[in-house]
This record gives structure tokens, sequence and C-alpha cells, in this order.
């Protein structure tokens, strides 16, 4: 059990911290933010991707003074379930009605304490960057009384504003070099890189869980960066990487994946064990951390651009699939509700070589779906053509990026 004087001492030093922080950038994910007192709102995403900075932004609009506290803190490793008692003594004191809290998900019952909260009036906002926890806990105890929303590194457009660049070649090669990620872009410092990967793995992997075999963790999630935008299944990986059984290459991939590291990708089908038995595609959170830990030395730029793609539209909440059939693939077919708003082919760059091929892809999910367009995102590329009544537009990235509604 711990010192109500040794919370307060903790809220203080972070209450400090915060204030010394700027707002930064204003987010785009801001204006979707509701400000219910009903509710609790819940903010996930992967560490040191602006979820801090994001909920003092929600607090400076809405004219909220929270009380905060982030129980990653070292001075609250052995914080239990009974402490909660000392920090309601805390917030009776403070006055205030609005608390936000960062990583409560790692505290046993926390859920339990967030429902009291909301039924004695307060608001409540909580940031964590573990999907499944978050996830699993809200199904069971939460259901009904929170609103959850995802936060990513900046994505383009932010990117252009933060760097007060223009959409064009230029700055997509830039983002496509440097990724979104926050504190890294104010610096150009790789070791903030290369030790947020290391926390992500030690902290919400390797301890969280209790891996033992910690390289091989490592040895699986390089293989992982190093393949982005290629088909993976556990059986495929146990060979290569030594596994012994694909149970644990199982746990670990939806380890990394509850970490929002990486996220795997299914191919279309209407039948769920379909869906569950193909390959899946692999998606890394941000190009920087590809280029800090992938062992690839030739530059897959198309990869590297589908990557970009994939994320911008998990960014606006889609359902996304591969689609494989006859022998044609097309590299995203864009959900929402179970409905087919979009099918999209990525290609570095269109030539004699690939035409056929890329296109044929894509006309093939179009028949498949009963389509009347498609798009073709290049890296610089613009065009459009007509065939057997169905139109394809062919889109460089940075203007597809750089839209402000990006499905037509």
């Amino acid at each position: 059990m711990l010192q109500q004087a040794i919370i307060q001492q903790v809220i203080d030093v972070q209450k400090q911290k915060i204030q010394r922080q700027g707002t930064g950038l204003q987010r785009e994910l801001l204006p979707d933010l509701p400000n219910l007192q009903s509710h609790a709102l819940i903010i996930s995403g992967i560490r040191r991707c602006g979820k801090s900075t994001l909920l003092k932004q929600f607090l400076n609009r809405n004219e909220q003074n929270a009380l905060h506290l982030n129980f990653e803190d070292p001075r609250l490793f052995n914080f239990e379930l009974t402490d909660f008692q000392l920090l309601d003594n805390i917030i009776a004191d403070s006055k205030h009605t609005v608390l936000f809290f960062d990583e409560l998900q790692i505290i046993d019952g926390w859920e339990l304490y967030v429902r009291q909260k909301l039924d004695e009036g307060f608001r409540v906002i909580i940031t964590g960057s573990n999907a499944s926890l978050l996830s699993r806990e809200l199904g069971t105890k939460l259901t009904g009384r929170h609103i959850t929303k995802e936060l990513f590194p900046f994505s383009y457009k932010e990117f252009l504003s933060f760097k007060s660049l223009e959409a064009d070649v230029r700055s997509l090669q830039k983002y496509l070099d440097m990724g979104g990620f926050p504190e890294y872009l104010k610096t150009n410092n790789e070791d903030i890189l290369t030790t947020l990967f290391y926390d992500i793995l030690n902290r919400d992997i390797v301890v969280r869980h209790g891996i033992r075999d910690v390289s091989m963790l490592k040895r699986l999630v390089v293989y992982l960066i190093s393949n982005v935008g290629n088909l993976v299944t556990a059986n495929k990986l146990q060979q290569p990487l030594g596994f012994r059984t694909t149970n644990t290459i199982l746990e670990y991939l939806s380890f990394l994946e509850d970490t929002y590291l990486v996220n795997f990708m299914p191919k279309f089908s209407y039948s769920l064990k379909a869906q569950s038995v193909n390959p899946r595609k692999v998606y890394v959170i941000d190009s920087g951390i590809i280029k800090i830990a992938s062992t690839t030395f030739t530059d897959n730029f198309g990869h590297l651009l589908e990557n970009l793609i994939y994320w911008e539209l998990r960014r606006n909440g889609k359902e996304l699939f591969y689609f494989n059939e006859n022998g044609a693939e097309c590299d995203f077919v864009v959900t929402k509700n179970e409905k087919v708003e979009q099918l999209i082919q990525v290609c570095y760059e269109l030539t004699p070589e690939n035409r056929e091929r890329e296109q044929r892809g894509l006309r093939e999910a179009m028949d498949f779906f009963k389509a009347d367009n498609g798009l073709i995102i290049t890296y610089k590329q613009k065009d459009a053509y007509m065939q057997n009544g169905k139109q394809i537009d062919i889109f460089p990235a940075y203007e597809f990026l750089g839209k402000k509604k990006i499905f037509f």
C-alpha cells in the first residue's frame, strides 16, 4: 500500500511537467473528441504518438482543468486497488471534476474505479498504449459507458503543417524517410526512435507478458519490419526463425499488434474462417521505425508507399482487406459497416512491365465487387481512363494523402 503523500507528490510533479509542455500542433483528431460527462473518453495509441498533448489541447478547448496521473511513474509501481481510496481523498481535496489518467489499465480493477467515478459525476479521460487491455476491460465492465478513439503518429497533412511544407514529391519523400513521431521530427535524433522501439518491446511485451526468450521476440519483430507489405503466416515463420511451435508465434504476433507497432490485414472473404486461415499482410506503424529496425538494405519504395496508405486508411476508421482471386491481387478493399467503399491499388511507378499486372488486379476486384471505379496510387504519376464502362483514376500519393477528404 502506498502513502497518500507519495501519490500527491507524483501528481504535483506530473502537473508541472505538463504545464511546461506546449500545446503543440493541433491534431486532426481533436474535433472528433466528445466532451461528455456520462461516458469515459478512451484514447489509445502507440507510445510517444502525442496522446498527452492531444488531451491538453482537448482540455484547453473546453476550458477544463483536470487532475492528471500517469500510472507508469516508478513511484506508483506498487499501486493496488485499495490505493484508489487514497486517490479519492486527493481528488476530493483538489475539487477537480475532470480526471485524466494515463496508462491506468496496468492497475488491476481499474475499470471498476472508472465506473465509480462516472457514477459520481466526474468526467474521466483515459489514455493507453495497449489496444487489447483497454478493449477487453472496456467490453466487460464499461459497456455503453465509454467512447474510444485511436491516435497515430502524425499523418502526412499533420507532417506538412508541422514542417511548414507543401504537398509535393519532395515533402512526400521526407515523410517516407522520417515518419510522424513528433519528438523525432523536432530533434531529428534517431536515438529517440531506437529508444521508443526498445521501450515497446521491453515494457509493453517482455515485462507485461513475462517473455523469457527475448531474442526470439526481437528476431520476429525485426523480420516483420523488414517485410512490410508482405504476406505472413505463423507456419511459414516457424522454421526460418527457429520457433518450436506456431502457438508461440501467434502469441507474439498478438502482443505486437496490441502495442500498435504492427498491424495485420486479412484477405477479403465472406467466410470468417477463410479470413482466419489465409496469410495476412503486415504493416508497421511508422516509416521512421522501419528505417531504424529493418534489415532490408535495398529500398522497397513500393511497400513503403503501401504502408503509408494503409495507416492513412486506418486513421479514417476503415476496415481493410486485401483482394486475391484468380491470381490477381488488389492491395486494399476499403469497407465500412461491411460495405465496400473503395478499391485501391498502390504502385510506386506504373511502367510498361508492370502496368497490366497492377491494372488487372484492380479490374478483377472491381468486377468481383461490381464497382464502377477504382484507384491506383503512385509516387508521382497522375492519369485517368475508362475501360469497359469503368473508371480508373491514378493519383500521386502526395495528392491523395493531402486531400481533406480522401474518398470520392
